[in-house]
């Protein structure tokens, strides 16, 4: 029986666990049909992505090692979203601090859930076109290995498909979102 206009009734909310980037909890609902049960939530604040294009029309990636996967995956620049931060900020300074490249067009592409099976986090998308190369890199965040990869949109399309390197969901998705804007260039 789907849901009505009518929404579940909260009936208990316990934080589990408060971390550095998100909450755990879990919450007792009662349905609008009368059932009740008990759904866990990981709480996130956020986070933003750019898809970042060369002048020459090369994607700018990062290969990062991630602790859950066990491997290293191939990914578009992203942060968290600092409390009281605009998405936007959050991309633009996490651009220059992973890759080492600024950009001066920004084009919103959208938002959308990560995993909301799980989680409330929303993942904030943009295209970030003329870039131009920093003089100086930044140095990594102590908990970061992170390393720049150029590839054309062919050759992301085909790690897509064949999951080599492995690449993660937030920037498929976000790769779709900016992929007429990318089939426009000359």
């Amino acid at each position: 029986m789907p849901f009505g206009p009518e929404p579940p009734q909260l009936l208990k909310q316990k934080l589990f666990y408060r971390g550095r980037k998100f909450d755990y909890e879990v919450i007792r609902l009662r349905l609008p049909n009368g059932a009740e049960g008990e759904w866990e939530c990981v709480r996130h604040p956020g986070g933003a992505l750019a898809v970042p294009v060369t002048s020459e029309g090369k994607l700018v990636l990062v290969r990062q090692y991630r602790f859950a996967a066990q491997d290293r995956l191939l990914e578009f620049p992203a942060g968290t979203v600092e409390p009281s931060e605009d998405p936007e900020a959050t991309i633009r300074r996490e651009i220059e601090e992973e890759t080492g490249y600024r950009a001066k067009q920004w084009r919103t592409l959208g938002k959308f859930f990560l995993a909301p099976g799980y989680s409330d986090e929303i993942i904030y998308a943009y295209l970030a076109e003329d870039l131009e190369a920093l003089d100086v890199l930044p140095a990594q965040d102590d908990d970061e290995d992170i390393e720049v990869v150029l590839m054309t949109p062919e050759e992301f399309e085909q790690a897509v498909l064949t999951g080599n390197p492995p690449i993660d969901a937030k920037s498929i998705s976000s790769y779709m979102l900016a992929r007429p804007f990318l089939e426009k260039k000359p």
